[in-house]
């Protein structure tokens, strides 16, 4: 995959250059490599990932009882939060 980089500039301070200088070393690899592979691992977003976890939640309450009526389930909830906004709660 052919990737197009944006050069820019960071300030890093003394403790946190050292650890990454030594880390680099460690890994045979530049200080920028490591920053981009933090930043991809903690920012990029794994749609795949995303994906799979939304389709294990579809349907996970399809068998609770509290939805057998859909519409007095929810005229219940909202009665409630009603009744206690005007309670002044």
């Amino acid at each position: 995959m052919l990737y197009i980089m944006h050069r820019t500039q960071i300030y890093i301070d003394d403790d946190l250059w050292a650890i990454l200088q030594a880390r680099a070393t460690q890994e045979h690899t530049s200080v920028s490599a490591l920053i981009r592979t933090a930043a991809r691992k903690n920012y990029s977003v794994d749609y795949a990932a995303r994906a799979a976890a939304m389709q294990a939640f579809v349907g996970i309450r399809k068998d609770t009882s509290e939805f057998d009526d859909v519409d007095s389930y929810i005229r219940t909830l909202r009665n409630d939060r009603r009744s206690k906004r005007l309670r002044g709660e």
